[in-house]
């Protein structure tokens, strides 16, 4: 069991998809590819989110079932532990398609979750 709150946990998922937002919003694929530097900065944000995510209590997930929770824990474990195999084409199609809608879900699960115990 973490000893971090699963809120804060949430917090921090909506805190990675923001920096990695902040960090590609002006760049196209090919500038995002020849930056290591922000590469690397977005792989651990995509850390972040697997982690933060598998830290989410199963009962919460359960209760909002379209979030991708495995995927997001799915993407983790490729960034952190077979890195070789990260294909960018795919995490920046992951960038613009899949993040964006993970926003208000996660900002409507905490205020849904604020009036339970």
């Amino acid at each position: 069991m973490s000893s971090r709150d699963w809120r804060l946990r949430r917090q921090d998922i909506l805190k990675a998809v923001e920096g990695i937002h902040q960090r590609t919003a002006t760049l196209t694929l090919e500038e995002f590819e020849s930056n290591d530097t922000i590469v690397k900065a977005v792989l651990f944000d995509f850390i972040v989110i697997g982690e933060a995510s598998r830290n989410i209590p199963m009962a919460i997930q359960a209760r909002y079932p379209h979030s991708p929770w495995r995927l997001m824990n799915d993407m983790r474990n490729i960034a952190a532990h077979e890195y070789f195999r990260v294909n960018l084409t795919l995490a920046w199609r992951t960038i613009h398609n899949n993040l964006p809608p993970l926003i208000a879900p996660l900002q409507q699960l905490l205020a849904a979750e604020l009036v339970e115990p």
